[in-house]
């Protein structure tokens, strides 16, 4: 039976960042181990700009009365 891998949450993958960046900080692992996390901490960073990218798209964006995706426009000052 095939298990679906569910995706993580923004703020999973930030979790784990921040694991990693903790581990990296401290200088403890060894180079090809540094590397690794380094690259799989790079791959999550993408990850989270995505998700922020797409969420601050959506919250600049409004409905109108007819359903339809609007951007939104702040009032002149």
């Amino acid at each position: 039976m095939e298990t679906e891998k569910k995706e993580k949450t923004f703020e999973e993958n930030l979790t784990e960042l921040e694991l990693i960046v903790k581990e990296l900080e401290t200088g403890s692992c060894s180079l090809d181990d540094a590397i690794e996390k380094f690259t799989n901490g790079m791959k999550l960073a993408k990850v989270c700009g995505d998700k922020l990218n797409a969420a601050t798209e959506k919250v600049n964006k409004i409905l109108t009365e007819n359903g339809e995706l609007k951007d939104f426009e702040t009032p002149a000052e």
